[in-house]
């Protein structure tokens, strides 16, 4: 029965990797994300591959583009199940997602700014701004009433 297993790939070959495994009927999984408005690596130069060892650990071990597979001296080290299932049930439109703060605020919720130099500051979700990146918010304060961009990530719902 095929387990997980987590190779090591060249530097930024993992999308190399990825199709040639795909293409050789195996299951592979390289988890990925948003950073910086560009889809990236979860884990830059590792991937999870799933096959039988050792039957085939050696076909896994020469592919072009795998460093190695994570191991010692008895063979490769098997992952649970658990775990990599765990990482693509946080995943949403096949990107992983971070929910930082717990529960994402919608318009007109209480927010307050959890990091930065505005921490601590309290106001009203208004709306998202361009790619939902940023957003803004109303602050209501003693003598002042004013809106601010900031970004997303960076607030919690109350």
């Amino acid at each position: 029965m095929p387990r997980w297993y987590v190779i090591n790939t060249r530097p930024k070959k993992e999308s190399q990797v990825e199709r040639l495994f795909i293409e050789g009927g195996f299951t592979i999984y390289c988890p990925k994300y948003v950073r910086e408005k560009r889809v990236t690596s979860f884990f830059p130069g590792y991937a999870f591959l799933q096959f039988e060892f050792p039957d085939q650990f050696q076909m896994v071990k020469y592919t072009r583009g795998v460093k190695r597979v994570v191991g010692n001296d008895a063979g490769p080290t098997p992952i649970p199940t658990e775990i990599v299932e765990g990482i693509k049930s946080r995943e949403r439109d096949g990107l992983i997602v971070f929910e930082r703060y717990g529960q994402e605020p919608a318009v007109g919720d209480e927010i307050e700014v959890v990091e930065g130099p505005l921490k601590g500051l309290k106001g009203i979700f208004r709306k998202e701004v361009g790619d939902s990146e940023r957003v803004m918010i109303l602050l209501n304060y003693v003598s002042y009433q004013g809106m601010l961009l900031i970004e997303k990530d960076k607030l919690k719902k109350i």
